[in-house]
């Protein structure tokens, strides 16, 4: 069984082409601006049999096209990498992409399976500094980049995602230091800035907790010129989302 959260159909921000997009439960991280923080807990979700998720795949496979297919995001998808691993040989037995999105922050046999049967990673760096991503995350980076190195050394694409805070994550010092430590990636195909949004914060009124992060303005687009610029010198598949 599987703890699914929620779907998406059609979503076109998760993966390339058009995609089904599984929330599931449950994630280690504290991002501060993370915009699904009922997601965060690992109770509750809505246990689910892996073929009623292969079935609603199935049915929207013809919208896929040859681009798009499944992508599980979350929360943290490799927490539930033991059960997720006969989902994925089962979409690719129906010929169905599959993507997960993930913070990289979680290793052990089961996701090492979980990431080498995946089509394509998507991989959330929140912040390089590993300080700065402690204070943002509650976690070190650090698996993060030993995950981002491992599909590197076996092979196996992946996009890297960046979410542009302003005062937390648009440091220059630290989108350099991220571009020189991953600009000879050779398996480093699409490198995402994603702007900062405040979308999630209605869901945090409903849940009674703070939003910790209600002073921080969204980017200016002077801010977001700047970091596109300084992402380019060192990626040309730089991309603001």
């Amino acid at each position: 069984m599987i703890k699914v959260h929620s779907y998406e159909s059609m979503g076109t921000y998760d993966g390339p082409g058009l995609r089904l997009v599984v929330f599931l439960q449950g994630c280690p991280f504290r991002c501060l601006y993370c915009a699904n923080p009922d997601t965060i807990p690992f109770e509750g979700g809505e246990p689910t049999e892996t073929e009623d998720i292969v079935k609603r795949a199935v049915s929207q496979k013809p919208f896929f096209g040859r681009r798009g297919g499944v992508t599980f995001s979350g929360g943290e998808p490799t927490a539930q990498a033991k059960e997720l691993v006969p989902l994925v040989d089962r979409l690719h037995e129906e010929g169905i992409n599959v993507c997960i999105d993930t913070n990289g922050g979680i290793w052990n046999p089961h996701v090492e399976e979980l990431l080498s049967k995946t089509d394509l990673v998507l991989l959330d760096c929140k912040q390089f500094n590993d300080g700065r991503h402690e204070a943002l995350t509650g976690r070190s980076n650090a698996q993060t980049l030993k995950t981002a190195q491992w599909l590197e050394d076996k092979g196996k694409p992946f996009w890297l995602r960046y979410v542009l805070v302003p005062g937390i994550s648009d440091f220059e010092e630290d989108i350099r230091a991220l571009g020189e430590h991953f600009r000879s990636f050779r398996m480093l195909q699409r490198v995402e800035i994603l702007p900062y949004h405040t979308l999630g914060i209605h869901k945090y009124e409903s849940l009674g907790q703070e939003y910790l992060l209600k002073d921080t303005k969204t980017n200016t687009p002077e801010q977001l010129d700047r970091a596109m610029k300084l992402f380019s010198e060192y990626f040309d598949c730089a991309v603001m989302n």
